[in-house]
């Protein structure tokens, strides 16, 4: 479903090295790990070379090893493999210890392992190296909600968005309405998600938990109008088709109800949801 399913997103940002962090909330992953090329050109160092050059250079030359050490983790993560991911983790830990970013991924991998503590350790890491990580930040603020530690979660959510330099702005408002949404303050949870909207309109998460929101307070209209836009674009998906059918149910939209009902049947035979839709379960 689209709502809280962590879904891990990678990329690699050039020469500073830092690896972005962050969980989605769309059925499929939507980023992508970029490559380390460009980053720490390394020269090589004669006896000519001030020593202090050459530190630099071997410096830089660890940091370029332990970066593709990490590439290959995260890919490995992306794919689920956790436990080799974080074998990979640890050997760019053991090339370059002070790579924050290393320790940024190995939080987001305990934290899949569902080991709480010592991803925060790993971010509280990350974070000690670079203090203006924002995918950092969003990690920890995930961390805390899941642990039910809303003021804090939504604290940590306030100081990636806060950042300038922040990418991924949208995404955290929409992780902190979840968060909201979860933890039952609707109100804010609304207005969370609207941000999230404003900032990146056709992200298929914002605009299914804006109407699965609306949907759920009857707003009908206005539920119908952000799982339309999801419904029409590629990225909908059987949970999306659902919502849909019944919000279209609700206004009394036979012909709507109809066609969205084919195109599950069509592309998600197999689907709970067509199962709820054949059973006519639609209050479930």
């Amino acid at each position: 479903m689209f709502a809280l399913r962590p879904v891990s997103d990678f990329s690699v940002r050039r020469c500073a090295g830092a690896l972005a962090l962050a969980w989605l909330l769309a059925a499929a992953g939507f980023g992508a790990l970029g490559g380390l090329s460009g980053c720490a050109s390394t020269q090589g160092a004669s006896g000519d070379v001030p020593q202090e050059l050459r530190t630099a250079a071997d410096e830089s030359d660890a940091r370029k090893r332990a970066g593709t050490r990490l590439e290959l983790a995260a890919r490995y993560f992306q794919d689920g493999k956790n436990s080799i991911a974080l074998d990979e983790v640890k050997k760019a830990m053991q090339i370059d210890p002070a790579f924050g970013d290393a320790y940024a991924l190995s939080g987001a991998i305990y934290m899949a392992l569902n080991n709480l503590p010592q991803a925060q350790a790993h971010f509280e890491r990350a974070l000690s190296l670079n203090p203006r990580d924002g995918g950092a930040m969003h990690n920890m603020g995930l961390l805390k909600c899941r642990q039910k530690q809303y003021d804090a979660a939504t604290a940590w959510f306030q100081r990636a968005i806060a950042l300038p330099e922040y990418p991924d702005k949208a995404k955290s408002w929409l992780m902190q309405g979840a968060c909201e949404a979860g933890s039952g303050e609707r109100a804010k949870a609304e207005e969370s998600f609207m941000r999230s909207f404003q900032i990146d309109p056709g992200n298929p998460a914002t605009e299914y938990n804006l109407a699965k929101l609306f949907f759920g307070r009857g707003d009908l209209e206005r539920a119908r109008f952000y799982i339309r836009r999801l419904n029409n674009s590629e990225q909908a998906n059987a949970e999306s088709l659902w919502l849909g059918i019944r919000v279209e149910r609700q206004l009394n939209h036979a012909q709507a109800v109809e066609q969205l009902a084919l195109q599950l049947r069509r592309r998600f035979p197999d689907s709970s949801q067509l199962a709820a839709y054949d059973h006519g379960a639609f209050d479930d």
